[in-house]
């Protein structure tokens, strides 16, 4: 592990050379919220928050994008559209990071897709380990309080300095072009393993009251079971969870063509498998056409199906669908601890 340091006050200058160079993202304050967005001056930039609203993956699967166009011709042409412009993703948590790398092995299976593949492998990832949690958190009972892969650079916020630890050769050269460096000494090693300690400390007091490993056999004997008739009986089927989630990866592929009858583009957008019509298909069946059958098979999804292809569970413990649900209904804590309780 290397590990370097930059003074907060030579921070804004690595930030403004980073603005200079590349385009940058980041995280900033909205409306006493946080948010992804573009970042121009290094005061835009936050990097003491506890969770966004929307998960990063935004900038990697669109939440509406233009997959190709197409000609109506003898000869079929077909132009794909692939938008791979470098870019930099600062400010982003650990348990984001997890997600990302989970999200990467999803999209590489099978046949790649290559939209997402080639954002991924524009994009520069910046993590910065939190400094505080979000009410309904639980990351660090998800095993995402640190994260070893998936990053260029993750910065510590040591108080009067950040710590940095390189990830990649990328994050190499771009501090070594574009920051003030000093070396991360063996005190400085130690004080970041209990900054880290201590917030993931704060964090576990919320979790699942059983270990999350046994999550996928709990629900294989909880098919019939009665909360997911109960629960789903309050959801709005609004998709606000699906719509949050930073490993909710479902879209629908739409072909649109223009008034000349000649032309068109296929458009990929994103979809819930809470909505009403998310399993309607031509015949006008739908396979989960109630509510419980939608909210179950989210839960299933998370805790038994991916966990099949992923060897851990597709949640990482952010709580943006638990903060986001008006019903509340979506927690997985509270959801899977009911089902143990029987």
């Amino acid at each position: 592990m290397e590990l370097q340091l930059i003074e907060k006050s030579d921070h804004d200058l690595f930030v403004q050379n980073l603005i200079n160079n590349y385009q940058v993202e980041g995280v900033k304050p909205k409306d006493g919220s946080f948010i992804y967005g573009s970042i121009k001056a290094p005061e835009e930039l936050c990097l003491d928050f506890d969770c966004t609203l929307i998960s990063p993956k935004k900038y990697f699967l669109p939440p509406k994008e233009a997959l190709l166009q197409f000609a109506l011709t003898p000869d079929s042409e077909i132009t794909p559209l692939i938008e791979n412009d470098p870019f930099i993703l600062f400010g982003v948590h650990p348990y984001d990071i997890k997600a990302i790398n989970q999200m990467d092995r999803i999209f590489a299976r099978g046949v790649p897709d290559p939209h997402y593949l080639q954002r991924r492998e524009a994009a520069l990832v910046i993590g910065v380990d939190p400094t505080a949690v979000a009410p309904r958190s639980f990351w660090a009972d998800m095993g995402a309080s640190t994260v070893s892969e998936g990053f260029d650079l993750m910065f510590t916020d040591m108080g009067e300095h950040f710590i940095v630890e390189i990830g990649t050769n990328r994050g190499r050269n771009l501090l070594e072009e574009h920051a003030k460096l000093k070396p991360a000494t063996t005190d400085d090693a130690r004080e970041r393993v209990r900054i880290r300690s201590r917030i993931s400390h704060i964090c576990k007091k919320r979790g699942f009251a059983f270990p999350k490993r046994d999550i996928p056999k709990l629900l294989e004997h909880s098919w019939n079971n009665f909360l997911w008739e109960e629960q789903a009986s309050k959801c709005l089927s609004c998709g606000t969870c699906n719509i949050v989630c930073p490993t909710c990866y479902c879209f629908d592929v739409e072909d649109h063509v223009d008034l000349d009858l000649a032309h068109g583009e296929r458009i990929r957008r994103w979809d819930g498998c809470l909505l009403q019509d998310f399993a309607a298909v031509a015949t006008g069946e739908n396979f989960r056409e109630t509510r419980a059958s939608r909210y179950r098979h989210r839960f299933f999804r998370k805790g038994h199906y991916l966990f099949e292809i992923l060897d851990d569970l597709a949640c990482v413990g952010c709580g943006r669908c638990a903060s986001g649900c008006l019903p509340d209904i979506a927690d997985p804590v509270n959801l899977f601890n009911k089902l143990k309780e029987g």
